[in-house]
């Protein structure tokens, strides 16, 4: 079963058991894998404090979708890219083994053999994943000792575009890194290439880093760079900015 948070095409007969999980931008169903109903996920982490803490709706959620730690959950999107980092990051997250296809579903030109769907309820464990998880409160603790990694846009870094938040700019110290240059086309861009980007950003190899954008999804997308570059002590802060502007004692710069 693969390590790598990121697969080709052509690795895809090679991987040992395997379930397709397709993650849709509108009404498209693409038949032969399971579909992530994505609005109720991003509309439940919402809800809590971190994003992730209803343990039992995810167990309910990624269960009646088949999937369990006895095959690898390739995960795909319309090539965009980060709404399937968003899943990667939920499942990883809660111990199963997963991985984003590069290039999303354009790059499948045939279904490969996938593992019959688990019938048994996925045995969750938060935090299993080797990209964790930081919530608002514990991350204003540890603003000194983490490195903040921005995905958002320039415009939404500076505080031109607010996107709804009733404050805008960034975290203090925040390296930044729009989250669009992570791609060559529909490809995340190969590991060496990635490093180099995160160096010229000044996130040092070896520190602990902490990736947000907005609400969660070019945060994963940031995450799933940063482990493909080989950065080993990676959290998302899956609320985000949004989370992070509304409260209002969260400084910014």
């Amino acid at each position: 079963m693969s390590n790598s948070p990121i697969v080709a095409a052509a690795q895809l007969a090679d991987l040992g058991p395997l379930r397709l999980l397709y993650v849709p931008t509108a009404e498209e169903r693409p038949a032969g894998m399971a579909v992530v109903p994505i609005h109720d996920w991003i509309a439940t982490a919402k809800q809590s404090d971190t994003g992730l803490d209803d343990v039992a709706y995810w167990q309910d959620q990624i269960g009646r979708l088949g999937l369990t730690q006895d095959a690898l959950t390739v995960v795909l999107d319309n090539g965009g890219m980060t709404e399937a980092a968003r899943v990667w990051f939920i499942l990883q997250y809660f111990g199963l083994p997963a991985a984003v296809l590069n290039g999303g579903l354009p790059e499948l030109r045939t279904l490969p053999t996938q593992a019959t769907p688990g019938t048994s309820a996925p045995d969750l464990r938060p935090g299993a994943g080797a990209v964790g998880l930081i919530g608002r409160q514990e991350l204003k603790v540890a603003l000194q000792s983490v490195q903040i990694f921005d995905a958002r846009t320039a415009a939404e870094f500076e505080g031109e575009d607010l996107k709804g938040n009733k404050r805008g700019g960034h975290l203090p110290g925040a390296a930044h890194i729009d989250h669009r240059d992570f791609l060559d086309g529909r490809h995340l861009r190969p590991a060496s290439e990635l490093a180099q980007m995160l160096a010229d950003a000044e996130v040092r190899s070896g520190a602990p880093v902490v990736t947000h954008c907005q609400g969660g999804g070019r945060a994963a997308l940031a995450a799933l760079a940063a482990v493909a570059a080989g950065q080993e002590d990676v959290r998302v802060y899956y609320l985000s900015f949004g989370d992070w502007a509304a409260d209002e004692s969260c400084p910014l710069q």
